[in-house]
């Protein structure tokens, strides 16, 4: 009898009874308070799109997306797949308002693409930084999901660093870092806005990789990089190398060696590419690249910019447990 009283305290205690209504309201009332406050700020600043594309014959109207208002006098940031193919279409707002829109720049490595609607006085909203993000943190997604304008889901995001193939056919066409949450996401979701509960924009939604699970672009420097070149040339300028590779750790002895606990292994080499011509071969374990130490693919990529482009780098390689320093041109990758 005395352990069944003590186990009633227990779950009478604070961390084992039911909490009243009066606290479930509260709870509730937090959470929603947030999204409406979300939704409320970010409504205003997402588009929902309809893509013109040319056709035998005339125009019409066969595609649709969303887009996250990036400055008042008009720029949008949205999807590339969403106006791939297109030059314009027209952006619907919230409030009633229509504008015709073209396109400025498209980045398909990225997903990312920049349009300009043909007005003044539009709401932006404001860009986060998806590289303090948590895994298990609160987030929001607006767009225009199935022909529904200004929807709101909710979710939280599911896993942080997943890796997208934007063109599994194209070398370079991976985005780090991707964002996945389980925020409900539907065919004309993407272009759309994933918000943090401050209502700042963290990811742009690109694609529903199956039930409960989504995935946006982040909003990082990198991506503010290419936002910003699309708006003013059109277009980002990557270089590349010509290789296929994947990380290795290095035995604990090389690693004090060579002062790297690891590598970039060259699985295969390009023929005719920079890598090529510089030398690298199958089997070489890059440790780093114009003195800036690598252990991924991605640490690769994203040394890779447009100003990398023709210029010569010193690349420290562990060929047959002798280190090694090769020089290579890196060129400009072809979209």
């Amino acid at each position: 009898m005395a352990k069944i009283r003590y186990l009633e305290s227990i779950l009478e205690g604070p961390f084992g009874r039911q909490p009243d209504a009066a606290e479930e309201k509260e709870a509730l009332d937090a959470y929603s308070q947030t999204v409406t406050a979300v939704a409320d700020i970010l409504l205003p600043s997402v588009a929902s799109l309809k893509v013109t594309r040319k056709v035998r014959g005339g125009r019409v109207m066969n595609g649709a997306g969303s887009a996250v208002v990036i400055t008042p006098d008009g720029f949008l940031l949205t999807s590339a797949h969403v106006v791939s193919g297109s030059d314009g279409g027209s952006a619907a707002f919230v409030d009633g308002r229509e504008f015709d829109f073209e396109v400025v720049g498209v980045d398909v490595l990225s997903d990312l693409a920049v349009i300009r609607a043909q007005a003044d006085d539009l709401h932006a909203a404001v860009l986060g930084n998806a590289d303090v993000l948590r895994a298990g943190q609160l987030v929001v997604a607006v767009g225009n999901p199935l022909g529904f304008s200004g929807s709101i889901t909710t979710g939280v995001v599911s896993a942080l660093g997943r890796s997208f193939h934007t063109r599994p056919d194209a070398p370079g066409s991976i985005v780090e870092n991707v964002i996945q949450t389980d925020a409900a996401l539907n065919p004309g979701n993407s272009g759309g806005a994933l918000a943090d509960s401050r209502a700042r924009v963290v990811g742009i939604n690109t694609a529903v990789a199956g039930i409960g699970l989504g995935l946006a672009v982040p909003v990082n420097a990198t991506t503010r990089r290419i936002i910003a070149a699309l708006m003013s040339e059109g277009r980002f300028r990557r270089a590349y190398l010509g290789i296929v590779g994947g990380p290795r750790p290095l035995p604990p002895k090389m690693a004090r060696e060579v002062q790297r606990e690891a590598g970039v292994e060259v699985v295969e080499v390009i023929p005719g590419s920079p890598a090529a011509l510089a030398g690298l071969k199958p089997e070489d374990l890059i440790l780093d690249l114009e003195g800036v130490p690598v252990s991924t693919a991605g640490d690769l990529q994203r040394l890779m910019a447009g100003e990398a482009i023709g210029l010569a780098m010193k690349v420290r390689v562990l060929r047959g447990g002798r280190v090694q320093e090769l020089t290579v041109e890196p060129a400009e990758l072809q979209q």
